[in-house]
């Protein structure tokens, strides 16, 4: 994979805190995607352009959530999954990254998440992939650290499991087993009723049992979902770009997790892009736009220019492979997209 600097500068930090006084959602259930697109950005060098692309995308957003009641040990339980207790998530994490190591708050709680990762269309766990990155690049601020105990307490009020599915013949490559996933029968509504449709999905890397292996296999299927949005993400513009970014949120924190937990982060990871898959696919693929001459940076800029979050963050992963197929998948995200005003 292509490593991307991270922002050193401090203004990804004021960026963070002057987000951090706005809810993770807004209009009762979409998500605010800038903490992660301005991440993204600095990651990318374009740390300069972040305060300029905020002022643009700061009139969606909206104030913090009220809170309900702290989280304890007695209701965990019942709080887990219940979107009014999203400040109170928060906050509850929060207060454990201020006790104990990030690592420590991660591995504990990664494992009570994963199952859950579904709830809030996939965004929870790619806010928490795009706080660990900054993480594990060295800068333990404060802002950094807020932000993670936003992304866990987001996922915490979000959380959704799928259970009950039948397993389908899949295929060795992640690829085949992407094209080998059927679309739902009824592919109309939100992310959550689409998602409660999903009821059969092909096996796929269910043999892995090692660590390097679940990595490897992970990094497969990103980069096989970043391809298949340049031919397939005219199907849905907007939420197929999760196929390709939840695992790859899940990719980028394997490094900060036991290794215990990847295997069950793989296999999590992949039933997301394929039940993004089943919901949104089209019937047939499109041919892909050559990137012709444009530079991995170029095509950054493209993405910048456009303004869209999740044109954003689809190239912000088209990066991490900076293929010329993922270079197609980032420039059909900016020709489907409707540009941020």
């Amino acid at each position: 994979m292509k490593a991307t600097g991270t922002d050193t500068t401090g203004i990804l930090d004021e960026a963070l805190q002057r987000l951090h006084g706005s809810g993770p959602e807004r209009l009762g259930r979409l998500t605010n995607h800038a903490p992660m697109a301005v991440e993204a950005l600095a990651a990318h060098g374009r740390a300069r352009a972040v305060h300029r692309w905020l002022d643009r995308y700061a009139p969606k957003l909206e104030e913090f959530p009220s809170r309900v009641a702290p989280v304890t040990a007695a209701d965990r339980r019942s709080a887990l999954g219940d979107p009014r207790r999203a400040a109170d998530w928060i906050d509850h994490f929060g207060r454990e990254l201020a006790e104990r190591p990030w690592r420590d708050v991660l591995a504990e709680w990664w494992p009570r998440l994963l199952p859950g990762m579904y709830g809030g269309s996939t965004h929870p766990v790619i806010r928490v992939g795009h706080a660990v990155r900054t993480l594990l690049a060295g800068e333990h601020t404060g802002p950094r650290l807020t932000e993670l105990a936003h992304g866990l307490g987001y996922w915490a009020a979000r959380h959704r499991p799928v259970t009950g599915l039948a397993p389908l013949p899949g295929a060795d490559g992640a690829a085949a087993a992407l094209d080998a996933v059927p679309a739902i029968a009824v592919q109309e509504g939100g992310f959550p009723d689409r998602l409660g449709r999903v009821e059969r999905l092909p096996v796929w890397a269910l043999s892995v049992t090692e660590p390097e292996a679940a990595y490897e296999r992970l990094a497969e299927l990103v980069r096989a979902a970043t391809h298949r949005y340049a031919t397939h993400g005219h199907g849905e513009e907007t939420m197929l770009v999760h196929a390709a970014t939840a695992p790859n949120a899940v990719l980028r924190t394997l490094p900060a997790l036991p290794r215990a937990l990847w295997v069950p982060s793989l296999h999590a990871a992949w039933t997301a892009s394929a039940a993004v898959t089943a919901m949104y696919a089209p019937a047939d693929p499109a041919a892909p736009a050559s990137p012709g001459t444009l530079t991995p940076e170029e095509v950054m800029e493209r993405a910048l220019a456009h303004g869209d979050e999740h044109v954003i963050k689809l190239t912000d992963t088209a990066l991490d492979f900076a293929d010329e197929l993922s270079l197609s998948a980032a420039l059909r995200a900016v020709e489907l997209s409707t540009p941020l005003e």
